[in-house]
């Protein structure tokens, strides 16, 4: 499972890090994300998206994979 978390606060940073903690979770993409998520683990990126078209577009991309 892939998951996208939209913020850059302290309660996506919490959402990311529990959710990077599930097995069947292979990766965490947090826009734009923050300083903790950025330095958090592997499993969590940021992406420095913001715009709703350019995360609708990220979003199904990802679902394809």
């Amino acid at each position: 499972m892939i998951a996208l978390i939209i913020g850059s606060g302290g309660r996506e940073h919490a959402l990311a890090w529990k959710i990077a903690q599930a097995p069947n979770v292979k990766k965490v993409y947090v826009a734009p994300g923050n300083g903790g998520t950025a330095s958090e683990t592997k499993k969590i990126e940021n992406i420095p998206l913001s715009d709703f078209n350019e995360l609708a577009e990220f979003a199904k991309k990802m679902e394809s994979i």
